[in-house]
């Protein structure tokens, strides 16, 4: 595939998200009204389960791109784990499904995931290869379910979760180019399908939202991420570390506020806005003014630690520690987690 038929395909897949999440918004609008509490961030009834247009652009073209030989089959059904994830995400947008179910289905879909994988046995890490046995399979597994939660935690204010999976598999896309000059192979054209999926539902998630992604989306986009990252991992082309560096932005706010509520004795698994983004959205009384501050971030702050840890594996622990830190401690400054979020 040469780069205008790349080109092409790109603005092809955000023109198609955008029209599917205007037709889905007229749908939502009847059936998947989200209505302002006490713990919601917006302040009018906003209709939710945008990011089904996510899920159907990128899986139709993901299938597209197998067909034309531009990506393996294992890849497509790497990504097709994440249909059944979607599938209970959709109906637990028209009304609450217990978590029990939920967490049954996304473990499911992360062995599945694991199965096409062929195991994690071992990570690499620091430019050394560490065998893990079966450790490495349960890591893996737990991995793919924390960052598609953490998608979930995450999208709470217009446009953030749009954001994080534009520059993040943007930012992967190019990074891998870095590593191997045959462009597209495989990884870097699905990163590129989801980053211009999301783009057109950024359109009309971008601050004030006329739609939200819904738990149908974040959990979605959260597991290709995650099966994507592994995926690049187990070849040797980006490592976990790399990725890590890379949603760093979502990884230390979400982990910093459950640590914080399990450790004061809140109820964590309930639904709250004790998330350092949503105090911070309250703080500047702008959604549009976060988001932004998290694409700078992502973008100026995190990429080029990554690209460190691309060119300098050996010391990617001590990258990793320096990209997060000043992460953390905006965190706490904002009292990610307090009691009474």
């Amino acid at each position: 595939m040469n780069l205008f038929s790349l080109g092409l395909l790109t603005i092809s897949v955000a023109l198609v998200s955008g029209v599917l999440t205007g037709a889905v918004r007229g749908y939502a609008t009847k059936w998947l009204l989200d209505l302002p509490n006490a713990r919601s961030s917006h302040d009018v009834p906003t209709p939710r389960g945008g990011g089904l247009a996510v899920v159907l652009s990128f899986t139709l073209v993901a299938a597209g791109l197998y067909g034309l030989e531009q990506i393996s089959f294992q890849l497509l059904m790497l990504v097709l784990g994440a249909l059944p994830i979607a599938i209970i995400g959709f109906w637990d947008d028209h009304g609450h499904i217990p978590a029990r179910w939920r967490l049954l289905v996304q473990v499911v879909s992360a062995v599945w995931a694991l199965y096409w994988l062929g195991g994690m046995e071992s990570v690499r890490v620091a430019g050394e290869v560490y065998d893990l046995g079966g450790l490495g399979s349960v890591f893996a597994v737990l991995l793919m379910v924390w960052l598609l939660n953490l998608f979930n935690f995450m999208d709470g204010i217009d446009g953030i979760a749009g954001i994080e999976v534009i520059s993040v598999a943007l930012s992967s896309c190019w990074l891998l180019v870095y590593q191997s000059p045959s462009f597209p192979g495989g990884a870097d054209i699905l990163l590129l399908t989801l980053a211009a999926a999301a783009g057109g539902f950024l359109f009309w998630n971008w601050p004030p939202a006329k739609i939200f992604m819904g738990d149908v989306g974040s959990a979605f986009v959260g597991f290709v991420l995650a099966v994507l990252a592994l995926q690049t991992s187990s070849e040797g082309t980006l490592s976990l570390t790399v990725w890590l560096i890379l949603l760093g932005t979502f990884f230390v706010d979400a982990s910093v506020t459950l640590v914080r509520r399990m450790l004061s004795g809140q109820r964590w698994y309930e639904a709250h806005r004790s998330h350092a983004y949503q105090r911070a959205a309250r703080r500047w009384a702008s959604h549009k003014r976060v988001s932004l501050s998290v694409l700078a971030i992502n973008l100026c702050w995190l990429l080029p630690w990554a690209f460190a840890a691309v060119r300098w594996p050996r010391l990617e622990p001590v990258l990793l520690a320096c990209a997060y830190a000043p992460l953390i401690g905006l965190t706490l400054w904002l009292e990610a987690g307090k009691q009474g979020g």
